[in-house]
């Protein structure tokens, strides 16, 4: 039987657990793809996205995950993987095919640890882990990737969401609902409760000129 130094054996060892992680997700970690998108909107969230959808469908076909905006309406969009298998399948898609079509300024991909190697990555995207409860950001994407299409599709996405919402509130309408404020201060002699401001005094960054990071 052939003898090996520790380091060998451990480097071999670590070797065959990340292709095992990679092929079976599930035997090695308890992480469900509703989990990761949980995690992804959580991620966004923190990584300063006022606005966060997740799993909303966009005329192109594309439903992203998770996809937040921030300052001057940029986008990061985040697709959650559990298995290789489903990541590989993942660059057939027709969006994927002609990147100009996808959403998102930055796009990047959440799997747990071990199953997306960089090099696989498409070009330009990032790369988020799971470690135990955090994700860590292995590699970052490019803050460019949005073309005009995908800023229409962006838009398709954001009015058929809110389109949902209007039936959801009927009979009143969405406008009525977005002034919930106004009969707040009815309700309060004139005045807003404390630590709310008048809807014409919020602060507006989806409008201002830098993203930042």
């Amino acid at each position: 039987m052939p003898r090996y130094e520790a380091s060998s054996f451990r480097k071999l060892l670590e070797a065959t657990l990340t292709l095992f992680r990679r092929e079976f997700p599930f035997q090695t970690s308890c992480v469900t793809h509703a989990k990761l998108v949980s995690m992804a909107v959580r991620w966004l969230r923190h990584y300063r996205c006022g606005v966060v959808l997740s799993e909303q469908a966009c005329v192109s076909g594309e439903m992203p995950d998770a996809i937040g905006w921030k300052r001057a309406c940029h986008s990061v969009l985040v697709e959650s993987k559990v298995s290789h298998a489903d990541f590989l399948a993942d660059r057939d898609k027709p969006f994927r095919q002609k990147p100009e079509m996808g959403v998102g300024c930055e796009r990047y991909y959440l799997a747990p640890r071990g199953l997306i190697r960089t090099e696989e990555l498409p070009a330009e995207w990032g790369l988020l882990e799971v470690c135990g409860r955090e994700i860590e950001r292995v590699k970052a994407s490019a803050k460019n990737l949005r073309s005009e299409i995908g800023f229409q599709n962006e838009m398709n996405l954001l009015l058929a969401s809110l389109r949902r919402v209007e039936i959801r509130i009927e009979p009143e309408s969405i406008t009525d609902f977005l002034k919930w404020k106004n009969r707040m201060a009815e309700y309060n002699r004139g005045r807003l409760p404390e630590g709310l401001v008048a809807t014409e005094e919020e602060a507006n960054g989806f409008l201002l000129e830098t993203a930042g990071d």
